[in-house]
């Protein structure tokens, strides 16, 4: 069984963003050499998602939308996180939505995807560097 492991490194200037990564992923997959396998993809950040949907513009406004409603970052006094000298509280809250990892299987070196599916990063605190893990296992 191989191990494959690599990172990938973000420092985005808005604080909100969904970055497509699935290239980045693929080349790891190939560099790999994995034939058969499982792909693990997350966030090592915890203001920060890794999740799989449609490469759409609206869709991805829709998203940032529909999750500044569910938590909003202004005003940042109704979080008690915010307490701590933070001004970050609504981000966890996102990432808890957007979810922290992926899993996809590797069939014949490459991702087995289904239809439309890409990977993205999703940043919901930028301005600071963070990382995503890349594990790759499998023959």
């Amino acid at each position: 069984m191989k191990s494959f492991t690599e990172y990938l490194w973000f420092n985005h200037p808005e604080r909100v963003a969904f970055i497509n990564i699935t290239s980045q992923v693929e080349t790891a997959v190939e560099r790999s050499g994995v034939r058969e396998g499982l792909l693990l993809c997350n966030a090592m950040h915890i203001s920060a998602s890794v999740f799989i949907n449609d490469n759409e513009a609206g869709l991805h406004e829709d998203y940032k939308r529909w999750l500044e409603r569910l938590a909003p970052h202004a005003p940042i006094s109704q979080y008690q996180h915010n307490n701590t000298g933070e001004d970050n509280a609504d981000a966890h809250l996102k990432r808890q939505i957007m979810g922290r990892e992926v899993v996809v299987a590797i069939t014949a070196g490459r991702l087995d995807f289904g239809p439309w599916e890409q990977i993205f990063y999703g940043e919901f605190d930028g301005r600071r560097r963070k990382r995503v893990l890349i594990k790759i296992i499998g023959e």
